[in-house]
């Protein structure tokens, strides 16, 4: 009778729970199972380990073979665990010699021939390993994921052969080395290829400043699209953390993050025909959505009175608390949301509402029907509503240049830090206790915001949402208190709420 214990982790949401695989030879007949809740690409593994192992010249024990994926109550999908059955069988059965096998973790799918595949969810594979203090043996083909991370002992394999090499000390297998790589800002979209429209850029940056969320609302042709994809470049870069976070929900969707923009801040812009699942996730086995996808970067949607409401209505919740709770019958799985809201919408089905040329010819019923798309409670939601005015042919020709989005870049980061160091958050996560202690006001801009709230018929979250927009609007001036023009500006983004657009 032969035991050996291998170590893997399965994937569930943005997280790889420890999965011990436990091989045991007895006598009987030869078989060989699976038990531990293994879905039908697990249960498919003996015959691709099989094959892999007698590929690679090595003998596939002809005994009973009994293999468990503990816990037993963690649901294990995909080909993920291929390697960590083999290297279990060939302990087992002596042909390997192991001895600081329980220092190291095996993910990796094997083909036939006994070469190994790459598999999705790499990333939290390797960071939960490095938080273990484990060293890791994962597929050649991932280690671009396993190099963003630091501090952490990984080594990249291409064949069974080499594993097994490298757990006897005949040959060590490459150590995989963590890279910094320079960013290249520049080859974003840049702001100085918008002209006039100067109160939207404004409001841009304002945006930018505090992570505030912005609809902009206006005929087509006038830039909207053009200025939300400008956005991320004026956008500090993400900090180590928040571009792994952002780089493990892209693993888990098989999207190998690129060493080369990996700090830069996503931008997602789903097209308006996309379903609820597709926006915020779901599946039988639960799938991050386009507002994970966005996680510490951009969630533009374009056209969106477009979408339909029932969709629209999911991202209530997301926006208030920065991760969505998807919950299916056998599985619940929470993936982190916390997404910058653009949004762009024409002022009427037509498009042209208030154009001097007569161009609009919809009733009020259609317009109230068209912006009724877009519930109260939605866009209480969000901090910002501009108009995009038509341009005059005129300024389309300007000659006096826009400043670039290096320049706009550079105030959003000293904004940023000001928030940093203040509250260690921007402006628009601050919690009422910090609203309290960092946008207090005076007694006449207390009046004038009083007045404000009941002139708009706005609410608390709105009111809310008013001094923290009026905090930032400070912080891009440099200034400690908030003082009244700040305030005025801030209120000026409120005038499309609800009961007004």
């Amino acid at each position: 009778m032969s035991l050996a214990v291998v170590f893997t982790r399965a994937s569930h949401g943005i997280h790889a729970p420890l999965v011990s695989v436990e091989v045991h030879l007895s006598n009987g007949l030869p078989s060989l199972s699976i038990v531990g809740l293994a879905d039908t690409e697990v249960k498919e593994s003996k015959d691709r380990v099989r094959s892999a192992i007698l590929n690679s010249k090595f003998e596939f024990p002809a005994r009973r073979i009994t293999i468990n994926l503990a816990p037993a109550d963690l649901p294990k999908q995909g080909a993920r665990f291929d390697l960590a059955i083999a290297i279990g069988i060939l302990v087992a059965s002596k042909q390997v010699e192991a001895p600081q096998l329980k220092e190291y973790e095996f993910i990796g799918e094997l083909a036939l021939t006994g070469n190994i595949r790459a598999i999705t969810a790499a990333l939290p594979t390797a960071l939960a390993t490095r938080e273990a203090k484990h060293r890791l043996i994962l597929p050649d083909t991932n280690q671009q994921e396993a190099r963003l991370i630091r501090n952490a002992e990984q080594y990249a394999a291409t064949h069974l052969l080499d594993v097994c090499a490298h757990l006897n000390g005949n040959k060590k297998l490459e150590l995989i080395v963590n890279d910094t790589i320079e960013i290249d800002i520049a080859a974003a979209d840049d702001m100085a290829d918008i002209r006039a429209q100067h109160h939207a850029r404004r409001a841009l940056e304002i945006a930018a400043a505090g992570n505030h969320s912005l609809i902009m609302i206006g005929p087509p042709g006038t830039g909207k699209t053009m200025l939300a994809k400008r956005l991320p470049s004026i956008l500090p870069e993400m900090t180590e953390d928040e571009a792994i976070e952002s780089a493990a929900v892209q693993s888990i969707c098989g999207n190998v993050p690129s060493e080369h923009n990996w700090l830069l801040r996503p931008f997602r812009s789903p097209h308006h025909s996309a379903s609820a699942v597709a926006l915020v996730g779901g599946g039988s086995q639960p799938r991050p959505g386009e507002i994970s996808l966005a996680h510490n970067g951009v969630l533009f949607l374009d056209e969106l009175a477009e979408f339909e409401r029932r969709v629209l209505e999911v991202l209530r919740e997301p926006i208030e608390s920065g991760q969505i709770h998807i919950s299916r019958a056998a599985r619940q799985a929470i993936f982190p949301a916390r997404f910058q809201l653009i949004a762009a919408m024409n002022p009427c089905p037509c498009g042209y509402l208030g154009d001097p040329n007569g161009k609009c010819h919809c009733s009020a019923e259609q317009v109230h029907r068209y912006r009724g798309k877009i519930s109260g409670p939605l866009l209480d939601r969000i901090d910002m509503h501009i108009e995009v005015p038509r341009l005059q042919y005129s300024k389309l020709h300007e000659q006096q240049a826009s400043e670039s989005s290096n320049t706009v870049r550079q105030r959003v980061i000293k904004a940023r830090k000001i928030q940093q160091r203040r509250s260690q958050c921007a402006n628009q996560a601050l919690s009422n206790k910090d609203i309290d202690t960092h946008c207090s006001l005076q007694k006449k801009d207390s009046e004038l915001l009083e007045q404000a709230i009941e002139r708009l018929g706005l609410s608390a979250r709105a009111w809310h949402r008013i001094l923290k927009l009026a905090r930032t609007i400070a912080d891009l001036d440099s200034h400690t208190d908030i003082q009244t023009k700040h305030l005025q500006e801030a209120i000026s983004y409120r005038r499309l709420d609800r009961s007004h657009i």
